[in-house]
């Protein structure tokens, strides 16, 4: 029988429980990060034989936990926490609600602990400089290069995360309030932000030169579309972000959140409240914002400058 049509194999029973995930209106990111996550779950179960949910006990999670801890990237590095524990938590909603529907006679994820989360400082925050040369790579006398400007500008100006981003429909800018509106951000919460001049000018740029050459079809609503005149995917957008900034001649990595970073950082530098940084950014936790607080060092550098004896004037010996 093919798993896909077995109904007590793991196949099956995980398509159910997205099926379930779905109708509890998670986002389509959340949904497929869980997706993402299962199915690495499952590839490991086959390389060890196992195709059935009734198969999974407590050995086999732990197990899992232990080769995800030991796990390598082709690069030599581990998983970070916050994967590893992502990874897991999936399974322990899997199983609680394999079990709660009589699918499984017990949880064989219930008692596991999970990692603790790593709260790690962003190891590159672009300085404005930096995003001033970023936001000259693309060639604004094209069509893609225009809508590439448009996007960096957004970002840079937003905060907004990735799939925000591309979420964005005609309309969600307010050119005379200079206001966004993301609708079911991370946590399925709408909220409003404030976006620049400079931003709004080249985007209402893209609107009118370029975003008509890149679909005649007016019945699509996304505001930022594909050189096919689709909306732009998250990995298409992620490797575009990346080539730009390499582009720009800065070789300390490149992504969208970088310019996420440098939004905050750059408010939070120039006396803006954290708390309305944090509404800003979507963070539900002040913890999450409170991270830019250990990025930003200008006042620490000042705070040394003024105190540290090693800074002060030497004082002649009489």
């Amino acid at each position: 029988m093919n798993p896909s049509d077995d109904p007590h194999s793991l196949l099956f029973l995980m398509g159910r429980f997205i099926q379930h995930l779905r109708i509890r209106q998670y986002t389509a990111q959340g949904l497929h990060n869980k997706e993402k996550s299962l199915r690495y779950f499952r590839v490991f179960c086959e390389q060890v034989a196992i195709t059935q949910a009734r198969q999974i006990t407590r050995a086999v999670i732990l197990n899992y936990q232990s080769y995800l801890y030991h796990y390598r990237k082709p690069d030599g590095a581990a998983l970070a926490g916050g994967t590893q524990k992502e990874r897991l938590s999936v399974l322990t909603g899997l199983f609680s609600w394999l079990t709660k529907e009589g699918l499984i006679l017990y949880n064989p994820a219930s008692d596991i602990e999970l990692p603790r989360k790593t709260h790690r400082l962003p190891k590159i925050v672009l300085n404005p400089g930096e995003v001033e040369a970023v936001m000259n790579v693309p060639d604004v006398d094209t069509a893609i290069g225009l809508r590439d400007r448009a996007i960096l500008e957004t970002f840079y100006s937003c905060g907004m995360r990735r799939f925000e981003l591309i979420g964005l429909n005609i309309g969600d800018i307010d050119f005379d309030r200079e206001l966004v509106r993301i609708d079911l951000g991370k946590g399925q919460k709408d909220r409003i932000i404030p976006i620049g001049q400079r931003a709004l000018r080249w985007v209402e740029k893209y609107q009118v030169e370029a975003r008509p050459l890149l679909c005649a079809n007016i019945s699509q609503r996304k505001l930022f579309l594909s050189a096919f005149g689709e909306p732009i995917t998250l990995s298409r957008l992620s490797t575009k972000i990346h080539n730009i900034i390499a582009k720009a001649g800065l070789t300390r990595g490149g992504s969208c959140h970088q310019l996420r970073h440098a939004f905050a950082t750059a408010l939070l530098e120039a006396g803006c409240d954290i708390r309305h940084i944090q509404e800003m950014l979507g963070h539900a936790n002040l913890k999450s914002t409170e991270i830019y607080t250990h990025v930003s060092v200008k006042a620490l550098k000042e705070a040394h400058q003024r105190y540290h004896p090693a800074r002060m004037p030497e004082v002649a010996v009489s």
